[in-house]
């Protein structure tokens, strides 16, 4: 498996509709997880998103949940934005000396590859200490036509190649 990126990066400043649950136990999961559900399918969420996207929301808030929820500290809480081309997903925890360590050298039978999975998804992700709380954020967008302000083509996410240096020959 090829090494995901996981470096510092403060929570993108975005603008939207923020919706926010606090996980004091994984026992909340299933209940933030409807209401999460409740809101992505609604009338004016689907009509701006793809169902492969919000089917992509569902699987990296439950990565990250769930992490924050196992390997995190303290209480949790969710934050979603409501960005006009797709979300901003954060996870907050009280484990900042713990951050996000992808599983190298795994069998993904044993698991440990959702970190993996938010990487390849998200267009952006990252984490970031605030004091006593560290944040793992994503941002995944809609999968409807972007707009100049959107998120960058996919293969304009993947790591671009090294430019090419010009030959002593070339003008």
């Amino acid at each position: 498996m090829a090494q995901s990126r996981w470096s510092p990066a403060p929570v993108p400043a975005v603008s939207g509709d923020v919706w926010r649950w606090s996980l004091p136990a994984i026992s909340h999961l299933t209940r933030v997880r409807g209401d999460l559900r409740a809101r992505v399918t609604h009338p004016s969420v689907i009509l701006n998103s793809s169902e492969d996207a919000r089917d992509g929301l569902f699987l990296v808030f439950e990565e990250l949940a769930s992490n924050a929820l196992r390997h995190g500290g303290g209480e949790v809480t969710a934050l979603v934005v409501v960005e006009q081309d797709g979300w901003l997903l954060s996870l907050s925890d009280e484990a900042p000396d713990r951050p996000p360590v992808p599983a190298v050298d795994r069998d993904p039978s044993l698991g440990g590859m959702g970190l993996y999975l938010v990487a390849e998804l998200a267009w952006a992700h990252g984490w970031c200490v605030d004091g006593r709380r560290k944040d793992v954020w994503a941002r995944l967008s809609a999968g409807v036509p972007e707009s100049q302000d959107g998120p960058p083509p996919r293969e304009a996410r993947l790591d671009p190649p090294t430019p090419r240096q010009p030959r002593h020959d070339e003008d």
